[in-house]
């Protein structure tokens, strides 16, 4: 690795990489350079993700993973390992909103806590145990975890309209402290661990959001999802202009590159300026 335009042959395994946000940040990283180990839970999904890559240049190998399961990213980890000989770059970005459904309820439940924490929480969890052991033995390595400008401090009853999503705040702001201490404790193996906190984002998760906005609030019933979405741009972000999966691609490239060398334990908010800590 060299600098944030070149990821030359860097092997980067990435969760979640299926749709939204993560494939987005496999064709920014393939782009440049890295090889991509792209797992979903969706085994199907990750293959026509992949197949994309390739189409347009890329190197891209799908693999299936259940990121709850620590057997599962036991397995996962070394098959990539097997595979390409090592795994430079770790991208855990694997997420869930709440439990199947929640979009149609106003108030959380037990599922949506044990949802979120599961995936978004245990997930990286058992993804940083299964991969890190790797990156130690070389000695190098970069981790970057997924959060959310969710994860920050609440932005008032208004912007957090809907409390089914009060589990999905927590669970990335416990995120962010997963990054913290998993920084301190890799930083002897030369292994830096950041996050990149996504703002607001036109994904298949944002739409459930926009539905459980039109569920929690009457006065939204009649705008579509779109008109929902366009609508939190507009009240929220300084800029004015919604973030993409590439956005956050970016900033992933950059953690990931030696130009990031001497960044570790931070949190890199990529939101528009919608949240400024």
């Amino acid at each position: 690795m060299t600098d944030a335009t070149n990821l030359d042959g860097a092997v980067t395994l990435i969760t979640g990489a299926g749709r939204g946000i993560g494939q987005g940040i496999a064709e920014v990283l393939s782009e440049r350079g890295a090889v991509i180990a792209l797992s979903d839970l969706d085994a199907d999904r990750a293959v026509v993700a992949a197949d994309a890559i390739k189409v347009n240049g890329g190197n891209a190998f799908p693999f299936g993973g259940d990121t709850t399961i620590q057997e599962s990213m036991d397995g996962l980890a070394a098959a990539v390992v097997e595979e390409f000989g090592r795994i430079d770059i770790l991208v855990c970005n694997a997420g869930v909103i709440g439990a199947p459904g929640y979009q149609d309820r106003v108030d959380h439940t037990e599922e949506d806590w044990d949802a979120t924490f599961g995936v978004n929480v245990k997930g990286f969890v058992h993804t940083a145990n299964a991969v890190a052991p790797h990156m130690q033995e070389r000695n190098a390595g970069r981790v970057i975890n997924i959060a959310s400008h969710g994860g920050r401090k609440p932005r008032g009853a208004k912007a957090v309209l809907g409390n089914v999503q009060a589990p999905y705040s927590v669970s990335k702001a416990a995120v962010i402290q997963w990054t913290h201490l998993l920084a301190i404790e890799l930083a002897p193996n030369n292994i830096t661990v950041n996050a990149v906190c996504p703002g607001t984002l036109w994904t298949p998760m944002w739409e459930a959001i926009a539905e459980n906005r039109k569920t929690a609030d009457p006065e939204l019933a009649e705008f579509s999802g779109r008109e929902v979405f366009e609508q939190s741009i507009r009240d929220r972000m300084p800029m004015g202009r919604e973030q993409t999966p590439r956005d956050i691609g970016k900033a992933v490239a950059f953690l990931a590159s030696d130009d990031a060398s001497e960044i570790t334990g931070q949190a890199l908010n990529v939101n528009g300026g919608a949240v400024m800590n």
